[in-house]
């Protein structure tokens, strides 16, 4: 207990070595001697330098995965239609096993994190448009069978017709499951991730693309691995552009893009992706005996590429959370332009 009494103009009677200073004093009198403001006006920081939001808690590997899982199955689908309806039957059964391999295994992580399975079948009790982890679930539900019943069909060489049915299902729905985690993670209040909505969107799709693209050049052979080969250098100038128009967009928020260890994994998949990406189109001119291993090491670039740039972006986000100046600052710019901009018209 202390003897400091409680008064219109502060504390009086306390002890400076044990009393602690809470912030900024605006009595009558000004700030007491000796107490420091936590907020400046100028600085982008916040109370007790704390989070100014709650931090991420998903698992890296858990969600980092379901994003590139669940990427590489819809772009798959995709890469699969179009080689079945291009008399490529190796590549269209690679592509509808990958498909299927890989939602699986995003549906695994996503579970893992959420720590029970019922929680999962929770999210189906109602399908609300305005949630993208609400549509993102139900797209999963519809997609998954639908991808099971394209790869079973096409393996055990059954039920010709509703294989390719299925097929073109999985198709027309893979986009959706490619993008919609982009979508999913700029709902949220995270700086990184929903400053970034207008391109975060093609950033993930062209991702998906480069990962689909790698798979079919790791398990085709080369004389049917074209398509793959052009949705390498399509997904590639989609990714590494449409991450390059985020990045100068966003302005300080792009940092964690660019720094520490998400800019390093972003930065490693962007060269990664793009010097992969056109050394698959040289593939076809190789020597017929190092064609092929030409071609798995360029789809295993390709595939670890969309990786990194997926864990980078993920590991961006929870860098900015954890950082009050990238909350703070930016809505001090705002306001500040807002309050210009009121200035102007009433002149």
């Amino acid at each position: 207990m202390t003897s400091s009494e409680v008064t219109r103009s502060g504390l009086r009677g306390t002890r400076p070595e044990r009393e602690a200073v809470t912030g900024v004093y605006a009595g009558r009198r000004g700030r007491r001697r000796g107490e420091q403001p936590r907020v400046g006006s100028g600085e982008g920081t916040s109370y007790y330098g704390l989070p100014v939001l709650n931090q991420v808690t998903w698992q890296t590997l858990d969600i980092g995965g379901y994003l590139y899982l669940g990427g590489l199955a819809g772009a798959s689908s995709v890469l699969a239609a179009g080689a079945e309806v291009t008399g490529r039957p190796i590549l269209a059964r690679a592509m509808k096993v990958g498909a299927l391999g890989a939602v699986g295994l995003s549906l695994v992580g996503l579970v893992h994190d959420l720590g029970r399975p019922d929680r999962f079948l929770h999210m189906l009790r109602v399908l609300k448009p305005s949630s993208p982890m609400s549509v993102g679930s139900w797209l999963l539900t519809a997609y998954g069978p639908v991808a099971g019943v394209a790869a079973a069909a096409d393996v055990a060489r059954v039920l010709p017709r509703t294989g390719r049915a299925a097929t073109v299902v999985a198709a027309l729905v893979g986009p959706a499951v490619a993008a919609y985690t982009a979508v999913l993670i700029s709902d949220t209040a995270v700086p990184a991730w929903h400053d970034g909505y207008r391109e975060m969107p093609f950033l993930f799709v062209g991702s998906a693309a480069t990962a689909a693209a790698g798979l079919g050049l790791l398990a085709a052979p080369a004389a049917e691995s074209g398509p793959a080969r052009r949705t390498a250098i399509v997904g590639a100038l989609l990714e590494v552009g449409a991450g390059r128009l985020m990045q100068r967009r966003l302005g300080m928020v792009a940092e964690p893009y660019e720094r520490g260890r998400s800019g390093a994994l972003v930065r490693a998949g962007e060269i990664g992706t793009a010097v992969s990406a056109v050394a698959a189109q040289l593939v076809g001119r190789a020597p017929a005996r190092r064609r092929r291993v030409a071609s798995v090491l360029c789809g295993a670039a390709l595939m670890v590429s969309s990786g990194l740039t997926r864990f980078g972006v993920f590991l961006a986000g929870k860098a900015s959370a954890a950082d009050p100046r990238y909350t703070v600052e930016p809505q001090r710019r705002r306001r500040e332009a807002r309050r210009e901009g009121a200035g102007v018209e009433v002149g």
